[in-house]
């Protein structure tokens, strides 16, 4: 592995400063400076159309890393029911429609989960890392979260289904949970931090 160990630069393979923000709070405590790929918006937009998580984490990294000298790296995340045959998945951001509101997803969700209870409402989320460098990909890891849907909406923090993911060890919704226990236990947490391991490995 020659991914750079983490004490230098990494870049974001996106256009989003609120997506950056986030992984620069996981990134606190580590000698490291994360930023957006220059000129992101000028460069034709990756086609996230693979089944699986990792398979779009992988392609994006791969496919933004061609276009920057540094290690890049790329995620994908999203919500898991079983009992709905593994949707929203893959198609968590689409689930309702191309431009629908986190509302109408919700809402959408929580009406295919009518009238089920128990283990049927079980979901989890999953958040897949990957990081490229020239067209070549070097680290993938995955994390997730286990928890159920709720019937009702609880909470006005977090974002997407956090709302109506319920998580047990804390008794709250992830859109109740304070931004520290949401860094700590949340899917895109657990993800960055085997992604910050993995690069101290390929540091020794």
């Amino acid at each position: 592995m020659s991914a750079s160990p983490p004490s230098g630069q990494l870049i974001l393979a996106s256009g989003n400063p609120g997506k950056l923000q986030e992984y620069q709070v996981l990134a606190a405590g580590h000698r490291i400076e994360l930023q957006l790929l220059p000129g992101f918006s000028a460069i034709r937009e990756f086609p996230e159309n693979a089944p699986t998580f990792a398979e779009n984490a992988a392609g994006k990294a791969l496919y933004y890393s061609r276009h920057c000298d540094r290690l890049v790296f790329a995620d994908d995340s999203g919500l898991v029911v079983p009992a709905l045959g593994g949707t929203p998945g893959v198609l968590s951001a689409r689930y309702a429609g191309p431009g629908a509101t986190s509302e109408q997803r919700n809402a959408k969700l929580l009406e295919e989960l009518r009238g089920k209870n128990g283990a049927d409402r079980a979901a989890y989320f999953v958040c897949v890392i990957a990081a490229a460098r020239r067209g070549r990909c070097e680290i993938v890891v995955s994390a997730k979260v286990d928890g159920e849907i709720i019937e009702h909406p609880r909470g006005a923090g977090g974002f997407g289904y956090d709302p109506i993911f319920f998580f047990q060890p804390l008794a709250k919704s992830f859109a109740e949970l304070t931004p520290a226990e949401k860094n700590l236990y949340s899917h895109r947490g657990n993800a960055f931090r085997l992604f910050m391991d993995a690069l101290e490995v390929g540091k020794r």
